[in-house]
């Protein structure tokens, strides 16, 4: 919760005005009639690396810890991406049909539309929460795909839908507030940029996450359970055996709504790189309350590694 704070928000909103003012919005053609938001900007000079940020679940390209970590690699002379998925930011108008986890392929195809915006550059996928489980999912589907990604840095990303589902149920109730508000937000925006085809009046009466999700599963999915539909993105059950990308996870033990349990149920792999700290909370890591985060610093680190190891 910290790192929402005004005083952090304010701080950060000063850091990150010179990569905004350098970023050109980008719709992103994904197929099947499909637009991505993003964000892109550039560098006056070439720069060796464009890092393509993901946001998680109800975040957004503009949020504060998507913002802080771009400000940085703006900084130290990178090119920045920063996507939004679909019905995410002021998107909710471009697509009929409604955001659910399991669309992976129009974001693999959102990130091939980035790669050739600068096929010259070094593409690093960086991702938070849920933007965590999409890029490690990216990076598995890479080669099938066409992506030449150098690697991928999830933080805090969902390992268990159904875990964190769970966290969140039986967790602290100003979790569960936090996120329903933000979600009912969301539904009422995409009902008002489709109101021939959504209602979510029923849905929002409830107002508990499990069966909210599961009656937004059955009605406008094609998955026959909720069940079916949190193992769809979950990557405890081996959909990163193949990895070829080099990945890095990092996550915090003390993280309220993704059960560090889960880490033991994570399959081996020599791809991925898996980074436990004590504490940290769910994509916080703050050292001080008006400072730098500390995993922003963590994902400049590897960029110099590997600018340090093909030099």
């Amino acid at each position: 919760m910290l790192p929402s704070l005004p005083v952090r928000a304010r701080r950060v909103a000063v850091t990150a005005a010179a990569v905004l003012a350098a970023s050109r919005e980008v719709l992103l053609d994904c197929g099947d009639g499909v637009r991505l938001q993003g964000f892109h900007a550039q560098q006056p000079v070439p720069a060796r690396h464009l890092v393509l940020i993901h946001h998680g679940w109800e975040g957004s390209a503009s949020s504060s810890y998507v913002l802080s970590l771009a400000a940085r690699l703006w900084a130290a002379g990178h090119d920045v991406f920063r996507l939004n998925m679909r019905d995410h930011g002021d998107t909710h108008h471009l697509n009929e049909e409604l955001f659910h986890s399991c669309r992976l392929g129009e974001v693999v195809n959102a990130v091939c539309g980035v790669q050739s915006l600068a096929p010259d550059r070094l593409l690093t996928l960086v991702g938070y929460s849920l933007g965590g489980n999409f890029a490690l999912r990216i990076a598995a589907s890479a080669p099938a795909a066409g992506l030449r990604l150098r690697q991928a840095i999830a933080i805090c990303p969902v390992l268990d839908a159904a875990s964190t589902l769970a966290a969140l149920e039986g967790g602290l109730w100003i979790y569960r507030h936090y996120f329903i508000q933000k979600w009912a937000r969301s539904l009422q925006l995409k009902a008002q940029a489709f109101p021939g085809r959504y209602n979510f009046a029923g849905l929002l009466r409830d107002r508990r996450l499990t069966p909210m999700t599961e009656q937004l599963v059955l009605q406008y999915t094609e998955f026959p359970s909720l069940a079916a539909y949190l193992q769809g993105y979950a990557l405890v059950y081996g959909c990163l055996d193949q990895l070829q990308v080099p990945c890095r996870l990092i996550t915090a033990l003390d993280d309220p709504i993704i059960p560090a349990q889960d880490l033991l149920r994570l399959r081996a792999t020599p791809q991925l790189r898996v980074t436990p700290t004590p504490q940290g909370g769910h994509c916080g890591f703050l050292e001080t309350l008006n400072g730098r985060g500390w995993v922003d610093g963590e994902v400049l680190a590897e960029l110099e590694r590997d600018m340090t190891a093909r030099s």
